[in-house]
């Protein structure tokens, strides 16, 4: 392994998290001025907004998986091209057709990074650091957001600022692309393409030279690694029948809760209570900043606190925003005061989800899946999320236009309280449990042996 800090490692590991948010994000207060400029329609502005999402599912599905053969840092090397490459693209889009197929290339790469970098983080930490670890990624997705919401405002006033609010991104992809070349390869995935001697390495740095540690967690991935890489038919057997549904069920409760149409369309919310586009994006910036100190926070507890109760606490806290929200908006027309509460309420709705559902949901699919399909199973999860994403984030401005802010949140207020009667019943602890005791775990249960499925195949 190349002599690198533990730091340097989970930093440029997590750092694709940075352009997730900023390439979902800068489109929040770009979109008022690309409306103006090219007079798009409301179906047309979803599209704008959504076509990174398509492009996520496809990045997610596609490449993904090949992680589980060509390995997670070549991938990661390959996300940051794309991300460039749709940046640029983007920025340059003389027309809305090409900035939709801009935007749908950007979005391939935060597909990719989505269902990457949670794998990549958790099978680098230790059990004991793995939540703390893998939640960088959603730290560096809020901190990409605030840094969207900085540069939307900092070129609010220039005619072509949309342009070089979008084009900004191609510089982290640049640094992603330069810091990746020096990233060590997963261990678990050295050990199961047979450089069991490189997976020591990287094993001995990520643990700080615990001669101990290291040989034991050698010894279970050498374990788990026997067996084949796994496919579809392995992904929807009874064995991991337990993690596709946790995958599934946190990857489309992360969505239909609203937390993406409020992070998307913000500016345009606060516009509709009354405040003005440079007022609103100012607004939007304290929210990032807010979202990011709160991200941190749930960063430090995240190893402290099981992965089911921080879920449980931030569905009850965002169902009541989203309550007191709709309240607010439906006075907002005539009230300063209930604009206000609707702005504050919005802002503790994003604080609860940035503070749990967001970290967790990411967290939890990297652990959840057994070593031969991890890529797989992270891939699936990611293409369900980002599905229930650009559903979700496309019909949007169209239900606004009927239902109105007020009555719609309600809805998304109650798929938040829903989202606890799953978690009670579906969602199985992985806090403070290393990677291969969650499959084994998985494997008793089906009355199932790594020797058993080895030997079968």
């Amino acid at each position: 392994m190349r002599k690198v800090s533990t730091g340097f490692v989970y930093f440029f590991g997590a750092l694709g998290g940075l352009l997730f948010g900023y390439d979902t994000g800068v489109i929040s207060g770009a979109i008022l001025f690309i409306q103006k400029q090219m007079h798009l329609g409301s179906w047309q502005q979803g599209w704008v907004v959504s076509a990174v999402l398509l492009g996520a599912i496809l990045g997610a599905a596609i490449i993904g998986p090949s992680s589980d053969r060509y390995g997670r840092r070549k991938l990661l090397l390959l996300s940051a091209i794309i991300f460039f490459v749709g940046a640029v693209g983007s920025g340059l889009a003389p027309e809305f057709w090409t900035l939709i197929i801009s935007r749908v290339v950007l979005g391939m790469a935060v597909g990719a990074a989505s269902a990457l970098i949670p794998t990549y983080l958790a099978e680098l930490s230790p059990a004991d650091k793995r939540g703390t670890v893998s939640s960088l990624f959603q730290l560096m997705v809020m901190t990409g957001i605030l840094l969207a919401y900085v540069t939307n405002y900092a070129w609010s006033g220039f005619y072509t600022g949309w342009r070089w609010m979008l084009g900004f991104a191609a510089i982290p992809a640049a640094l992603l692309f330069l810091g990746g070349l020096i990233l060590p390869e997963s261990p678990r995935f050295l050990v199961k393409t047979g450089h069991a001697d490189q997976a020591r390495a990287v094993l001995d740095t990520m643990n700080k030279h615990d001669t101990a540690a290291v040989e034991t967690e050698l010894a279970q991935i050498k374990e788990q690694a026997q067996m084949k890489n796994g496919g579809w038919s392995e992904l929807f057997g009874k064995m991991v029948r337990p993690s596709l549904i946790i995958g599934i069920g946190l990857a489309i409760f992360q969505q239909v809760m609203g937390c993406n149409t409020v992070l998307y369309y913000a500016p345009t919310i606060f516009t509709d209570v009354g405040f003005g586009v440079n007022a609103a994006l100012l607004a939007h910036i304290g929210i990032g900043v807010f979202n990011v100190a709160v991200t941190a926070i749930a960063v430090a507890i995240m190893d402290k606190v099981d992965r089911k109760k921080m879920l449980n606490v931030g569905a009850v806290g965002m169902g009541i925003s989203l309550f007191v929200m709709s309240i607010g908006m439906k006075f907002s027309g005539g009230s300063q005061a209930a604009a206000i509460i609707s702005v504050i309420a919005l802002t503790i709705y994003i604080a609860f989800f940035s503070a749990t559902w967001g970290p967790v949901m990411w967290v939890m699919i990297g652990e959840v899946f057994p070593l031969n399909i991890r890529g797989l199973g992270n891939s699936f999860a990611s293409v369900i999320n980002w599905s229930a994403n650009m559903v979700v984030s496309l019909t949007f401005p169209a239900l606004l236009n009927f239902f109105g802010t007020g009555s719609l949140f309600i809805g998304y207020g109650v798929l938040c309280f829903a989202s606890i009667w799953f978690v009670q019943k579906k969602v199985f602890e992985t806090r403070n449990r290393s990677l291969e005791d969650i499959e084994a775990t998985l494997r008793a249960k089906a009355g199932e042996t790594a020797q058993d499925l080895s030997t079968a195949k």
